[in-house]
């Protein structure tokens, strides 16, 4: 791995905007006071070699990393390298709108009084420093596979909400979560009556999903909100995605992440119709193409059409015919009716007399039912793609995100990419209970050190260095064509993943049952066929045989398929 290189003027510039600001906040003051004392304690006898404030700029520099700050001030100064005349670097660009903050006082005057020289020296020292020079963590050396099959007494699933906007995806998940004793009946009331004052009482179940003021301003889930809950056999991850067609992104990423999902059709007259030609339709392509194979179609409101026996017939077959030309199995299929609102057949059986013809499962049976639909690949190598990234004011970098393959523990070194940078793993928490280990198909966060942030993205991919997944620019993929297909430009999808690109060439034409080929180098692709094309991306990304993307352009969703 190289190092990481540094120009002069990335430090001048730094001191330059110090100026500016005097004065630390209260939390940094706190972290810099501990850091300093356990860099002091960490360095022993050698610390009478560096000052206080030499070890304020590492500790600033690291974002208060006790590991790097010990590791940069031992090479720089207790045990320096031969000098090398380094090569020069480009220099950063700062991120827009982003203010440096205050430097510590001592640091600052430290800076001023230093002479040029030593100010190349320093540049020089950091230029050949690597951040994984600290001590990884420890390892306890598990058999994770045999672990995992030891101490399963809980299976872990996770399963997708999607519908059209305004089906009550939101409304339905904090009516589960309510009527499971997962939220008090107080905390639905006080967001009931601030709904109240801005005439959206109806919102309040809503709102136990959506905790954004911009979801809750305009109505509607944004991004994809997470909850956990168990039953007696399961732990369940509820990802609630986004029915707008401008968040379909966010959809996709959420159906990436889950083993079966939940499609909610709003039963009204008008509204089922008005879904299945927008949003519904376009979810459940989506679901299909990204290897989900399970459903339970919650057919919601039936209490507003007087819980119609006639109405749930229609919607079912007419759903169903839709799904079994899609590819879903009528097996893997389950159709409930359901109110949200009320929390008729959720946990428990619709009180009223007019729905009393329903004797199939409720909500909760037949997500206990349900489950991975695909065997956890456990002895493939460790992919989990990141989702969310949080960084620590003690410098350690979390990273949230479900592993699609392989396992997991404390004290692994791993790679992420495309950036190429290899980092320890420090902790491992699954839900809210720390672990030592995790496996495919759980949903983490996932603590490294040893690594800059500035290397992680979301939509990055995580490995072992043993077996690390491959970067490239051009792939080649199995596609299913929603609209006509052509050389064009396009986005590639894959969970958080999003790439600018373009279709560059089509093989060729294939049939759907077989996949041999029909035509050859076709210009168009119409919808519905299948075909293989050629993507060529404007940089570099983590991707590998087998993975499931979506192709879109111009806001709409154009193709799905397999990379090969």
């Amino acid at each position: 791995m190289a190092p990481p290189t540094y120009d002069d003027d990335d430090f001048v510039d730094q001191y330059d905007d110090y100026e500016e600001e005097d004065e630390m906040s209260p939390e940094d003051k706190v972290a810099m006071q501990k850091g300093t004392a356990e860099v002091q304690k960490a360095l022993g006898t050698e610390a009478s070699k560096v000052t206080v404030a030499q070890i304020q700029e590492a500790l600033w520099h690291y974002y208060y990393d006790v590991d790097k700050s010990v590791a940069y001030l031992t090479k720089t100064f207790i045990a320096p390298a031969p000098k090398a005349a380094p090569k020069a670097a480009p220099k950063k660009a700062p991120e827009a709108g982003k203010k440096t903050p205050a430097a510590p006082k001592a640091a600052k005057k430290s800076q001023k009084n230093e002479e040029a020289a030593k100010e190349s020296g320093l540049a020089s020292s950091v230029s050949s420093l690597k951040v994984n020079d600290g001590p990884p963590p420890n390892s306890k050396g598990l058999d994770v596979i045999k672990e995992f099959e030891q101490n399963a007494s809980k299976r872990n699933a996770s399963f997708v909400v999607v519908g059209h906007v305004d089906a009550g995806k939101s409304t339905l998940m904090g009516r589960l979560l309510l009527e499971l004793k997962l939220v008090e009946e107080r905390t639905v009331d006080k967001y009931r009556r601030q709904g109240e004052k801005i005439g959206k009482q109806s919102f309040a179940l809503a709102w136990v999903m959506d905790q954004r003021s911009e979801e809750r301003d305009r109505g509607v889930t944004i991004d994809i909100a997470t909850n956990h809950f168990e039953t007696e056999s399961t732990k369940f991850t509820i990802l609630d995605a986004p029915g707008h067609r401008d968040f379909v992104p966010n959809m996709i990423a959420g159906a990436s992440q889950a083993d079966f999902a939940i499609l909610v059709i709003d039963a009204n007259t008008g509204a089922y119709e008005k879904g299945l030609k927008g949003q519904t339709r376009e979810h459940v392509l989506l679901l299909r193409s990204l290897g989900v194979q399970q459903l339970i179609v919650a057919v919601n409101k039936l209490d507003m059409v007087g819980w119609s026996q006639d109405r749930f017939k229609e919607i079912s077959e007419e759903v169903s015919g839709f799904l079994t030309g899609l590819g879903f199995q009528e097996k893997h299929v389950t159709f409930i009716p359901i109110s949200g609102l009320n929390g008729d057949n959720i946990v428990k059986r619709t009180e009223d007399a007019a729905g009393a013809w329903y004797t199939g499962p409720t909500l909760i049976q037949g997500l206990e039912a349900s489950g991975p639909s695909t065997a956890r690949a456990l002895k493939k190598p460790f992919r989990m793609a990141i989702s969310e990234i949080f960084r620590s004011q003690q410098g350690t970098t979390t990273l949230a995100g479900r592993i699609d393959s392989g396992t997991i523990q404390i004290g692994d070194t791993v790679l992420v990419q495309p950036s190429g940078e290899s980092a320890y793993i420090k902790s491992i928490m699954l839900d809210t209970e720390a672990k030592d280990w995790a496996v495919a198909g759980q949903n983490v966060s996932v603590a490294l050190t040893n690594i800059d942030p500035i290397h992680i993205k979301i939509g990055d991919i995580i490995c072992h260095t043993t077996d690390p997944i491959a970067v490239g620019d051009t792939f080649t993929m199995k596609a299913m064509a929603f609209e006509h297909l052509m050389p064009m430009p396009v986005d590639l999808h894959r969970g958080r993943l999003h790439a600018a690109g373009q279709i560059q060439s089509i093989a060729a034409t294939l049939d759907k049952a077989t996949g041999e080929v029909i035509k050859k180098k076709p210009k168009v692709v119409q919808p519905g066929g299948v075909a293989r094309i050629l993507i060529k991306l404007e940089a570099k990304v983590p991707l590998e045989a087998g993975q499931r993307v979506v192709i879109r352009s111009e806001g709409e969703t154009i193709a799905a398929g397999l990379l090969e």
